[in-house]
């Protein structure tokens, strides 16, 4: 692949050319900008600046927005589990909810810090938040 590819496809340790590629850094939970370094230390906490590129992710402001991307995701796809499960199955009703509730449960906890890192990486790409105007720069202010 060469330098140019890689930047355009948003390759770790280019600056992403598109919002997809950023967000799909984030997904990944990597570094927006650079791609190179972890972006949360914790389960849903971002580290304070990218280790790599000195990009500083306090500045984020996801609040409940992952949570419900989230519950709109599990619940668009947990909708047609539990019709076809409540129609077509023999096992009492108890059960097929214990089922489906621990299905949504694990879903949920694990759609929530992907979301976070893409809606971490749509706020720096739009300069939201004190994030600087063009995805090239550092914040706004640094």
């Amino acid at each position: 692949m060469s330098e140019r590819d890689a930047a355009l496809t948003g390759a770790p340790g280019f600056l992403p050319r598109t919002l997809g590629a950023a967000m799909l850094r984030g997904l990944r939970g990597r570094c927006p900008r650079c791609g190179m370094a972890r972006l949360f230390g914790r389960f849903l906490k971002p580290v304070e600046r990218c280790p790599a590129c000195a990009q500083d992710w306090t500045l984020h402001a996801a609040d409940d927005f992952p949570p419900y991307v989230s519950i709109l995701i599990t619940g668009h796809l947990m909708a047609p589990i539990i019709i076809v499960l409540a129609g077509n199955t023999e096992a009492p009703g108890w059960e097929v909810m214990t089922g489906v509730l621990a299905l949504a449960v694990v879903m949920l906890i694990g759609m929530l810090q992907p979301a976070k890192g893409a809606i971490i990486a749509l706020q720096w790409w739009l300069g939201m938040h004190g994030f600087a105007a063009r995805p090239g720069k550092v914040e706004a202010g640094g």
